[in-house]
């Protein structure tokens, strides 16, 4: 008598099948990025208020930083809100509210029971070509033509300048260290010592519609960035910027 062949156990395909359902809606939300489709609304907002808020903030930010492709990612009201329905919502931009890495937009209501005012936080990302590592650098390095290329870097994410010209940089000395792909921005760079004290330096001093050239001794180091005094030659004591080798500019 012929023995039956054992049955096939199902958990591998039930294993795959599971896995490949949890995969599903990250992959429907690839498939609708790639072709152009808008992110879901966040909680609390419809579709039409999203599209309205994200058309806003790219108006306002193209306009402040032209030529540069922007992207707007809506955040959540605060939960604990307990907001009055509303038949029209309009969004606007708050005064004096910079459109740049972490904001937020204004919803006001206009017709409804109760009127009302929240603020929608948002992250604005802009894209340009500054300068990144080519290679994790240590603190202390002093940067070279190799270290650095350019690449396309939010310039949004970090409160400090990116660098976006080597000829600036090279011969600096980096103040922390950069990993790989990382950007360079101008915290990331040691000040540098214009002239020592005791030195004779060039003593730029500019005044409404005027300027006056003249020599003094520096009475204490001309790190950039950092007042530094400067004893004129008729003993007058200025205080002023190091901006460049042995020259000091002040403002009269």
């Amino acid at each position: 008598m012929q023995t039956p062949a054992p049955a096939t156990p199902r958990r591998p395909f039930l294993a795959r099948a599971c896995r490949a359902a949890a995969w599903a809606p990250l992959l429907a939300a690839a498939v609708a990025s790639a072709q152009g489709a808008e992110p879901p609304p966040p909680r609390g907002v419809d579709a039409a208020l999203a599209r309205q808020v994200r058309e806003l903030a790219q108006a306002a930010s193209r306009t402040a930083v032209p030529g540069m492709r922007v992207d707007i990612e809506l955040g959540e009201l605060d939960p604990r809100l307990k907001l009055a329905p509303c038949q029209q919502v309009e969004p606007y931009l708050p005064p004096g509210v910079r459109l740049w890495g972490k904001a937020r937009i204004g919803l006001r209501c206009l017709q409804g029971p109760t009127r009302w005012n929240v603020f929608l936080p948002v992250t604005v990302q802009v894209f340009a070509s500054s300068l990144v590592a080519t290679r994790a650098l240590p603190t202390g390095a002093t940067l070279e033509a190799g270290d650095l290329q350019l690449a396309e870097t939010d310039i949004a994410a970090d409160p400090s300048p990116p660098v976006r010209e080597s000829a600036l940089v090279l011969g600096r000395t980096l103040a922390r260290p950069l990993a790989a792909g990382e950007a360079l921005h101008q915290r990331d760079l040691r000040a540098r010592q214009w002239f020592a004290a005791g030195e004779t330096v060039r003593v730029v001093a500019q005044g409404q519609g005027y300027s006056v050239v003249g020599e003094g001794q520096a009475m204490t180091p001309g790190i950039e960035g950092q007042a530094v005094r400067v004893r004129t030659e008729n003993g007058r004591v200025l205080t002023g910027q190091a901006v460049a080798e042995r020259q000091v500019e002040v403002t009269l």
